[in-house]
């Protein structure tokens, strides 16, 4: 189930594409940059269930999960 969602970093990666000449799949900072954004969003859930998050044991693994269905378009 995947809401086919981009996220802000293969947004700029189309950008670079369409109007550069870049070839960006041989630059590793596209890994690495997706990686941190990953763990950002990860974190960003952990945050909001702050409230929950002494029922919530495991939370990052359903906020690995939620990012996998949402931005993991691979």
């Amino acid at each position: 189930m995947s809401n086919e969602k981009q996220s802000s970093i293969d947004w700029l990666i189309g950008q670079l594409k369409a109007q550069y000449d870049i070839d960006i799949e041989r630059l590793t900072v596209t890994d690495k940059s997706k990686a941190m954004h990953k763990e950002e969003i990860i974190d960003s859930f952990g945050v909001g269930c702050q409230v929950e998050a002494s029922r919530l044991i495991g939370y990052h693994k359903m906020a690995e999960q939620y990012y996998d269905q949402t931005f993991n378009n691979e």
